[in-house]
């Protein structure tokens, strides 16, 4: 083991502000460095949510990225709802276990899942060195996703393959962290024992940020003079954005009210065809990072929303709240209530979901408030994330469970 405290990162959708997307372990990275410790992010050469690929030679390139090391893992390409993308994630975690030399020797191993293979890995490599500690970083439960999402029986194969995958990292991680803050239950209920369990969600820091204005034809294709619904993120299935057009359906009489969907995502070109010739409701593509807290100056509301589904009431850390609240913008939810940012700040609207006269009433009981009540509430999500949802606060929360944990 190498006397320089190492911590490596088996996520491989991990990514930076260039690639546009994942940068949830980019940024603790940089605080954990500020800490004396060296880190090595492992992610994917291809990734289907990226705006920029990275540039690889080999099974290993070794790039550094604003002082971060990523080490980018070939795998195969994939079209995101196809069998080779859960080929990509099992080719990844294979290749876990050859990591060159170079890399040295880690004292922590964190996999954020999913994908959940790598999981196996880590705890081969632990195996292999008794001094590793393993972490499973949990996002989205697999594979309860695969249950609830795409309506598969618990006993279909691959919820049984996942499950193995998944029992096996709760019950054998030196600690499970997860961005769900109503996770335990679920996970202890898997594992068959207590845990140690710490939640660390998703957060923002605007330190980090560098503003950066949108283009100009980008600019022009936002209505001017009009009420603006905004969404930004993943256009995917477990966003509720069909709740959203089906809601801007119902309100195409109200010629001032204006949605507005940006981003990018599997379902985008399906949720386009059922816009149609709607003319109350735009579509952007995917913007830079450091280009979201403009755009959204030019909107009134922004939408969150999730499906009426069991799965949620673990609760949720999508990255879109927090660039929400530091937009100080009042938010319509539409949620169970599930102590989502949201709900503890005060800063929205909170509707039934899977419902789009509930989505439509919230957006005209936004557009009939007085623009002094929205912008209270847009201030109390933006005193709520810098307390709360601070990346520095965290990746110091996340440090001292990497060092308290016992072997």
């Amino acid at each position: 083991m190498s006397d320089i405290k190492t911590i490596w990162v088996f996520n491989q959708f991990a990514g930076h502000p260039e690639s546009g997307w994942g940068e949830r372990h980019f940024y603790f990275a940089k605080y954990w460095q500020k800490a004396g410790y060296r880190v090595v992010i492992f992610s994917g050469s291809y990734n289907h949510m990226f705006r920029q690929l990275p540039t690889t030679s080999g099974t290993f390139t070794h790039e550094v990225v604003k002082e971060i090391e990523f080490c980018w893992v070939k795998v195969p390409t994939y079209q995101p709802q196809s069998i080779k993308r859960f080929w990509s994630m099992w080719v990844f975690a294979w290749r876990l276990l050859w990591i060159p030399t170079e890399y040295g020797s880690p004292n922590s191993i964190i996999v954020s899942s999913v994908p959940i293979f790598p999981i196996l890995t880590a705890i081969l490599l632990r195996f292999k060195n008794s001094g590793i500690k393993v972490f499973f970083e949990i996002r989205d439960i697999w594979p309860l996703s695969l249950i609830y999402l795409a309506n598969l029986s618990k006993w279909h194969p691959a919820v049984l393959f996942l499950g193995w995958f998944e029992q096996l990292g709760y019950r054998r991680a030196n600690a499970v962290i997860s961005l769900l803050p109503n996770a335990r239950g679920h996970i202890e209920a898997v594992a068959g024992k207590k845990i140690d369990f710490h939640y660390i969600p998703n957060g923002i820091d605007a330190s980090l940020l560098v503003p950066e204005s949108i283009e100009e034809d980008i600019r022009q294709k936002i209505p001017a003079n009009k009420f603006i619904i905004g969404y930004t993120g993943t256009m995917g299935l477990a966003n509720a954005l069909e709740t959203l057009l089906e809601a801007a359906s119902l309100l195409q009489k109200y010629e001032n009210i204006h949605f507005l969907l940006v981003g990018d995502g599997y379902l985008k070109s399906r949720l386009i065809e059922m816009a149609g010739s709607a003319t109350n409701v735009t579509f952007i593509p995917k913007i830079r990072k450091n280009q979201v807290q403009h755009l959204l100056q030019m909107v009134d509301v922004c939408f969150v929303g999730r499906n009426d589904s069991p799965l949620f009431k673990h609760g949720v850390s999508a990255n879109k709240y927090f660039d929400y609240m530091l937009a100080a913008k009042p938010v319509l939810d539409a949620n169970n209530l599930i102590k989502d940012p949201v709900e503890l700040s005060g800063c929205g609207i909170i509707v039934k979901p899977d419902s789009a006269k509930a989505v439509a009433e919230g957006v005209l009981k936004f557009y009939n408030m007085p623009e002094e009540e929205r912008a209270a509430m847009g201030k109390l999500g933006l005193t709520y994330v810098k307390e709360k949802h601070s990346i520095q606060n965290l990746a110091s929360a996340y440090l001292k469970v990497l060092t308290d944990s016992a072997i």
